[in-house]
Parts: structure tokens; sequence; C-alpha cells
């Protein structure tokens, strides 16, 4: 029969507050009706702290036998989102879209990576730090834009 151990417990809290975490951040993507939302936000996260979960517990079973980087399979992790994260950068006569979108991806496999090493203290702090850039900032964005533009009009 299989047994659940605290390790077991550990791991299940880490995959769950990435999950958390990165639903947060699309919960804002996806109110402010961009595309990738709270299912890529939070698949990305989890996925990200799987990743690192299993780099670590890849180190610790081949610990003496091999010389294994626990480090570079997380890295690997930061290169494929860099390819998920392009796909979301729309380039247009208009101009480039994406760009916020393609970097929160990219910040939210960090986010899953601390959930995955547990370091949640960290991966809480990220998230606060991403939101106040997503809402404070994007407000603060806007009214320099509006100021621009009306300046521009005035010329």
């Amino acid at each position: 029969m299989c047994q659940i151990s605290a390790q077991d417990i550990d791991f299940a809290f880490r995959l769950i507050a990435a999950t958390v975490l990165g639903g947060i951040i699309g919960f804002e993507r996806e109110a402010s009706g961009k595309e990738a939302g709270f299912r890529t936000y939070s698949l990305v996260c989890i996925g990200a702290a799987l990743v690192m979960i299993i780099s670590i517990q890849i180190f610790d079973i081949y610990k003496g036998a091999a010389g294994i980087d626990p480090s570079r399979i997380a890295a690997q992790v930061v290169t494929g989102i860099g390819f998920l994260g392009a796909g979301a950068i729309i380039r247009s006569p208009q101009g480039i879209s994406g760009l916020t979108t393609a970097a929160g991806i990219w910040t939210a496999s960090g986010i899953g990576l601390a959930c995955g090493l547990g370091l949640f203290k960290l991966a809480i702090a990220s998230t606060i730090l991403v939101l106040f850039i997503l809402v404070v900032l994007a407000k603060v964005d806007w009214v320099l834009i509006e100021h621009k533009k009306r300046r521009s009009a005035k010329s």
C-alpha cells in the first residue's frame, strides 16, 4: 500500500502554493482582458515548481553516483518559457503587443521555481510585486501616455 509521507505533503504544498500564486497573477491578467489568464499562469507556475522539485529529487537520488547539477534543469525551464513567451508577442503595423504577457509568464515560471524550492516568502513577495507592476504601474503608464497625447495635440 502507498503511504503518504511528510515529504509528499511538503511537495503537495509547494505545488499548491505555485498554483495559487500563478493563479492570482493570471486572474488579474484575465480581468484585464488578456489572452493568457488564470489557467495559463497557474500551469506555468505549477509546471516550473514540478520541474524544480524533480531537479532536487534527481540530485538527492544520484548525489554520490554522478555529477548532477539541479540548477541546469531549472535553467532549462527559463529557456523553455522564453519560447512560450515569444509566442505571446505579436508584431503588427500598429506596434508590438504581448510583451507584458510574455514577461509575466516568464516571471510566473520564476515564482514556480521558488515554490518548488520551498522559498515561499520569496514567491509571495514576487507575486505581490508582479501585481503591483501589473495593476498600479499600468495605471501610472496610462496617465503618462494620456498626458503625452494631450501635449502632442496642443503642439
